[in-house]
């Protein structure tokens, strides 16, 4: 089945189709249909905004669409940067930068408790729609560690394996991360 993945982002094409290998979905991105119009991510939580993105483009295009919204959330920073993700400063290594000001101050690693979240939306029509949401618990670490990844993998530390998710390989962070939690979810909501 041909599905529209609404995403130009392609660390997250990536993690999609390992962990959907072996399924019968042909996954499209906006990458392919450059004319599509940007939908405004203007939601309160993830969830709201996975919805949007995934109502917006099918009903564009009429593709089943499957679309999600992740972040990082930090306790102590009350959720931060939360839906404001991607738009915490302009480049990953500003939003890092930017993330460790914040943290400076806050020493101990207990303090610095974080988690990813990952909300997917699978919209088939305006009656079918499954939605799942998934996070992974881990704290922030003082300095950025790792070259894989992207986003704030640099700096999000995961006790069970002892690294930044960017210090993991692929297949790694595919066994553990929230987005492949989500997927997860979302692959037995299909039963795929």
């Amino acid at each position: 089945m041909r599905c529209l993945l609404a995403t130009r982002n392609r660390g997250k094409l990536r993690e999609l189709e390992a962990v959907l290998r072996g399924s019968d979905l042909e996954l499209i991105t906006l990458e392919n249909l450059a004319d599509l119009p940007d939908v405004i991510e203007d939601g309160l939580t993830f969830a709201e905004n996975a919805r949007k993105k995934a109502l917006h483009y099918f009903h564009l295009t009429q593709w089943p669409t499957i679309a999600d919204d992740s972040g990082l959330a930090v306790d102590i920073l009350d959720g931060q940067p939360g839906v404001y993700s991607a738009r915490f400063a302009p480049t990953d290594p500003e939003r890092i930068d930017k993330l460790l000001t914040m943290l400076a101050s806050v020493e101990e690693e207990e303090d610095r408790a974080a988690r990813f979240v990952c909300a997917i939306c699978f919209c088939f029509s305006n009656q079918r729609i499954i939605e799942v949401e998934a996070d992974v618990r881990g704290n922030i670490s003082t300095e950025p560690r790792g070259t894989k990844g992207f986003g704030y993998d640099p700096v999000f530390y995961y006790p069970p394996l002892g690294r930044t998710f960017a210090e993991l390989t692929a297949d790694e962070k595919n066994q553990v991360s929230h987005r492949a939690r989500a997927l997860s979810k979302l692959k037995q909501a299909l039963k795929l």
